[in-house]
């Protein structure tokens, strides 16, 4: 059975980071790379104040899971040897680490029960670990797989399909792309 390594923010879910944001600084912001390189940028300046509203609220408690993405990963769970692997520690610590972890972790036993939560894994750096499949909206995400899969997101939609093929990775739109690019293939 392949090993697969699926990414949770950006990916599983939209963590509420931008919403909790737009709420600090009273106002719609246009999260685009061109403004943006991560969301916590339209903070910049500002963080202890933020940190001292946010720190402690669950980025996860309103947070849907992508559409599709419940249907193909229990479709994937029959064939997949499933991890999800995911950062919990934010720059410049804006948001607790501890609550961080322990908030993702019931978000992903509550969202997602067939996978068992042994299969969490927490780390800051996805290059560690070897998968036969990597699923992640960061290239550094996806490095030291066989497979390599990008999902889309708001802060990847520049990167070149050129610069994909030289790298040997394909994106997926959405978890419909997924499911075609695993599912329908084997």
């Amino acid at each position: 059975m392949k090993t697969l390594m699926i990414d949770m923010d950006d990916v599983i879910t939209d963590n509420q980071f931008a919403t909790f944001v737009e709420e600090f600084l009273n106002k719609k912001i246009d999260f685009t790379p061109a403004n943006f390189k991560y969301k916590q940028d339209a903070i910049k300046g500002k963080e202890e104040e933020f940190k001292n509203i946010y720190e402690h609220k669950n980025l996860y408690e309103k947070a849907p899971l992508l559409d599709g993405c419940f249907e193909t990963l229990q479709k994937l769970n029959q064939t997949y040897d499933i991890y999800i692997v995911t950062s919990y520690i934010w720059g410049k610590n804006i948001i607790d680490p501890a609550e961080n972890l322990k908030n993702k972790f019931n978000y992903l036993k509550e969202k997602l029960p067939f996978i068992n939560p042994e299969k969490y894994i927490f780390i800051q750096n996805k290059k560690q670990i070897h998968f036969d499949i990597k699923i992640d909206d960061r290239l550094s995400g996806l490095e030291n797989a066989d497979t390599k899969i990008l999902f889309s997101a708001w802060h990847n939609q520049s990167i070149k399909d050129s610069e994909l093929k030289e790298k040997n990775i394909i994106r997926a739109n959405n978890w419909y792309d997924i499911e075609k690019l695993l599912l329908n293939n084997e």
